[in-house]
């Protein structure tokens, strides 16, 4: 998304986590099959970070809370991720249940959306709602 200059309308966006080893394997492997590269990891203070390529931005964050509090994961917040087609989406689904991740939808047309939205719908394994979608024709 741009703000109409052609630059990113995101700068970053933050996922709270409780577990810094399981969250890194499950985003780690989640972010291969979306093509994202992990730019940065470090177990302390409990924070990782991906992107697009050799892209300066948007940046994708987990996190141990800042302030030291437990995570609790938002009621009606979610984060969605492209998949640049629908193999992509089953795939990512897929890793997600295999690896922590609870079903909260399965891959399939949400024409509720447009014609050609496919998504899939999915926790973290900190109960983080997370999507992974492709709006291209079939």
């Amino acid at each position: 998304m741009t703000d109409g200059t052609g630059a990113s309308m995101l700068s970053h966006i933050t996922i709270g986590i409780s577990d810094f080893g399981r969250a890194l394997t499950f985003y780690d492997g989640l972010f291969a099959i979306l093509g994202l590269v992990r730019k940065f990891a470090a177990p302390d203070p409990g924070w990782a970070g991906w992107m697009e390529g050799d892209q300066p931005r948007p940046l994708v964050i987990i996190t141990l809370p800042h302030d030291g509090a437990p995570h609790l994961p938002g009621n009606g917040q979610m984060t969605a991720f492209l998949a640049r087609d629908r193999a992509l989406v089953a795939r990512a689904h897929a890793f997600a249940l295999a690896h922590g991740g609870i079903d909260e939808g399965a891959p399939g047309l949400r024409p509720q959306y447009h014609p050609d939205y496919y998504g899939a719908y999915f926790g973290d394994p900190d109960g983080n709602k997370l999507c992974v979608c492709c709006h291209a024709a079939g």
